[in-house]
């Protein structure tokens, strides 16, 4: 079975705009388009930052919008502000696609044969199949539960917390296969972190010397200076879920992805990186949202691709209307649906009537 669609039908992604500087130091300022619904976005601004956090979204910390390589919109709750680091959550997965771009572009790795996963090396193992592009698309057919209740028996929570923590490659690794590679999407942080172990070794770099790869070939060219990545006691990266960073620094990166992987005027990322990622993976019928390579698709339009994470943290990239939004906060599980559906009314009031 095919595990991607074509990526024919994806929409060109916007070129920065002539005079407007990169972000790499400041970012340059803009003023709402004449044709916003400003109005209407203060509503949902409003109601997101109430004093009482809304009951539909819960407390809402941070948005930071840009527009056209500008930022024209930023908010803030009460006690947060511009150089408050922010928990990612699953947001680092999409990160992980980046670090995985730069060893593929320095010829270290190839996505599409056998992913370097030690506990899988038996003639008879048929785990064996597995590549890197189908962890990257969350098609691996591992045994791997995602639930983030307490009381319910949960992979992620014991992987991060549990057993698995000082491990967390090894711990998600050694769960046996549900279904046949690339024949079911189903989505795991343990194949999350599988992938930056993998990644650790084709770069022969692991805890301190893997961060400084990702400080030296990812932060700091896009002049993001606040990332905090935590690692577990084996040295890998928990990209799965953990890398703290400021509004303005996820902006960055979601800028990266909307410039497709090109920064002041260079590829930073290969060329198709960004379109891999945002290439629709196959999903059975009952599947959860559409899904490209480690980032989410349609939160806010056809074209759009996201960032997500736990508690609705978000990084939304619109290549429609050159556009990035990232909002942070705190959303109650059952209410985790709620915020996708403001965002895409905040992107909205950016749309022509």
């Amino acid at each position: 079975m095919s595990e991607t669609m074509t990526r024919e039908k994806l929409p060109p992604l916007p070129v920065q705009p002539a005079g407007v500087v990169w972000p790499t130091i400041d970012w340059p300022l803009g003023d709402l388009p004449p044709d916003a619904d400003k109005a209407r976005l203060q509503r949902l601004m409003d109601h997101a930052f109430a004093p009482q956090a809304p009951d539909d979204l819960g407390e809402t910390h941070a948005v930071v919008i840009v527009k056209d390589g500008r930022l024209v919109h930023e908010r803030y709750w009460t006690g947060f502000g511009p150089d408050i680091t922010c928990p990612s959550w699953s947001k680092a997965k999409s990160i992980t696609h980046a670090l995985a771009g730069l060893l593929v572009g320095d010829g270290k790795l190839d996505i599409h044969a056998p992913a370097n996963v030690p506990e899988w090396q038996d003639a008879d193992d048929p785990r064996r199949a597995i590549t890197l592009d189908l962890l990257l698309r969350m098609s691996s057919g591992l045994a791997f539960r995602e639930d983030y209740v307490p009381e319910h028996p949960s992979d992620v929570i014991e992987m991060l917390w549990g057993e698995g923590k000082d491990d967390v490659a090894h711990f998600a690794a050694t769960f046996p296969l549900e279904h046949e590679p690339g024949s079911y999407w189903s989505y795991a942080s343990g194949t999350t972190n599988i992938v930056n172990r993998s990644l650790a070794r084709a770069a022969d770099a692991f805890g301190p010397d893997f961060e400084a790869f990702m400080r030296r070939r990812l932060f700091e060219p896009l002049g993001m200076t606040s990332p905090q990545p935590k690692f577990d006691a084996a040295g890998t990266f928990i990209g799965s879920s953990f890398c703290y960073a400021t509004p303005r620094d996820f902006a960055r990166f979601g800028l990266l992805y909307l410039r497709d992987g090109m920064w002041e005027g260079k590829h930073l990322l290969p060329e198709g990186w960004v379109d891999y990622a945002r290439t629709p993976t196959w999903q059975q019928a009952n599947a959860e949202n559409p899904y490209g390579a480690h980032w989410w698709l349609g939160v806010a339009g056809e074209d759009s691709f996201s960032a997500n994470g736990y508690e609705g943290q978000y990084t939304v990239c619109v290549p429609e209307l050159d556009m990035v939004v990232v909002r942070h906060g705190k959303t109650p599980l059952e209410q985790r649906e709620n915020p996708r559906k403001w965002l895409a009314d905040v992107v909205d009031c950016f749309r022509p009537a």
